[in-house]
């Protein structure tokens, strides 16, 4: 039997075990019984969930327009295939390494929510005091899915599937789990130590950003960056359709973190709407003031990032200081396009400057502007300086740790295709499919 088919053999022995567990081991989920919810709360909870999935598609449409003609289906499949394959960890234990009972405040005890267990439709007294706990499950795993996926771009034209499977999976619980459950549980040490991340700056863009860095230095740099060929967008209507998929489901990222149908999501909303705006026209006319056309790419880009930049403080900020974040990252994101393109960092996609960066801007002025604690609002530099204390922590650990993983994935699962698979591109070589 070839190499491929044992490891899909494996793979699925694998899923058939877990699937055996979760069907026939016995466990609990505590029904709501007689708790009244607010139905306001729940079917925007449910539908704040479904508008967060619809990001991974249009993330899949945003990255496929922009590689080359023959990587278009191999890069789409790369975030598609997150919705499968983190939705079943989460249920295995993601979602208990994320949320369940602290140890520490550095990670959930995996036993806690276990397959699901005691996940079911009563409340939780400290996660999800107002929801069913399995909607709050929901919502959550939908970030989950859409972090590896951001990664994919600084990597792009040049992965094996299989490779990028098995780096999915260790991201995901060795990095994404334990930075959520940081930030985000009552009990998490970032969380307790006052750190403000409404929507996932840290956890989700800053995360993959640097893990974007991290990959585009493991892997190494395509064939046609070393020889000095121009990448260029092979579909920019396709990245246009992406940016409105990516915009609108950005309305349940951020206002959803909310948690409720409620003042603060609707605070939420129209932040994420106006930085989003902003950035767009800075980055338009950044273009025209360097002699460029406007460009409908740039426009795209420049929307994303003021959508990334205002997560950490969507529900923390007012609106003149939404906008001017929107400004501000598109500012630092195109500089830092510009810096890396006069470097030889191939990070295909630029992740690393628009997510990265733009999540970087939007941590350290979520510090500045936060109606409670910024610095601005009560000239106490005390929250700004706890953010930029994480800040270098959480870059250290999501660089390092990710560096580490596709040096351990390379070692078992050989990540990088070969330079005839390359150059016959992803979608051919690895799923005998293209676009026509």
């Amino acid at each position: 039997m070839a190499r491929k088919q044992k490891l899909a053999a494996l793979c699925l022995g694998a899923l058939i075990g877990l699937v055996g567990l979760a069907a026939f081991v016995p466990q609990r989920h505590p029904a709501a019984a007689a708790h009244a919810f607010d139905p306001a709360d729940v079917a925007w909870m449910l539908s704040a969930s479904g508008l967060v999935l619809l990001m991974t598609p249009g993330l899949a449409f945003f990255y496929g327009g922009m590689v080359s003609r023959r990587n278009v289906i191999g890069t789409m499949l790369q975030s598609f295939i997150a919705l499968g394959v983190v939705s079943v960890l989460w249920y295995a234990v993601g979602f208990s390494l994320a949320f369940g009972d602290s140890l520490s405040g550095w990670i959930g005890d995996p036993r806690t929510f276990l397959f699901f267990n005691n996940v079911g439709t009563a409340p939780h007294p400290r996660l999800a005091p107002a929801l069913p706990l399995v909607l709050f499950a929901a919502f959550q795993l939908k970030f989950a899915i859409i972090t590896p996926a951001l990664i994919t771009g600084g990597f792009a034209e040049r992965v094996r599937f299989w490779g990028y499977l098995l780096f999915m999976v260790l991201f995901s619980l060795l990095i994404y789990c334990p930075l959520a459950h940081w930030t985000w549980h009552p009990d998490g040490w970032l969380f307790r130590w006052g750190v403000l991340d409404f929507a996932g700056g840290t956890v989700v863009h800053i995360s993959a950003g640097f893990a974007a860095l991290a990959g585009a230095l493991a892997v190494g740099r395509r064939r046609t960056h070393q020889d000095g060929h121009q990448h260029q967008a092979t579909n920019v209507p396709y990245v246009l359709l992406g940016t409105g998929l990516l915009w609108f489901g950005w309305f349940g990222f951020n206002a959803g973190s909310a948690l409720g149908a409620n003042a603060t999501a609707v605070q939420a909303f129209v932040t994420t709407h106006l930085a989003s705006a902003a950035a767009m026209l800075t980055w338009l006319l950044l273009e025209a003031v360097r002699g460029q056309r406007p460009s409908a790419l740039g426009a795209a880009i420049g929307a994303v990032v003021g959508l990334v930049a205002i997560t950490p403080a969507a529900g923390y900020v007012s609106y003149g200081p939404a906008l001017f974040i929107g400004v501000a990252a598109a500012g630092a994101s195109t500089l830092a396009v510009a810096l890396k393109n006069r470097s030889a960092l191939d990070d295909t996609l630029d992740v690393f400057p628009c997510h990265g960066v733009g999540g970087i801007v939007g941590m350290v002025l979520t510090a500045v502007f936060a109606e409670n604690g910024g610095l601005a609002t009560t000239g106490s530099p005390a929250l700004l300086i706890k953010h930029l204390a994480a800040l270098a922590f959480i870059s250290a650990f999501t660089f390092g740790g990710s560096y580490l993983l596709y040096k351990l994935t390379n070692a078992l699962i050989p990540i990088r295709v070969n330079a005839r698979h390359e150059a016959e591109g992803l979608d051919a070589s690895q799923h005998g499919e293209m676009v026509v």
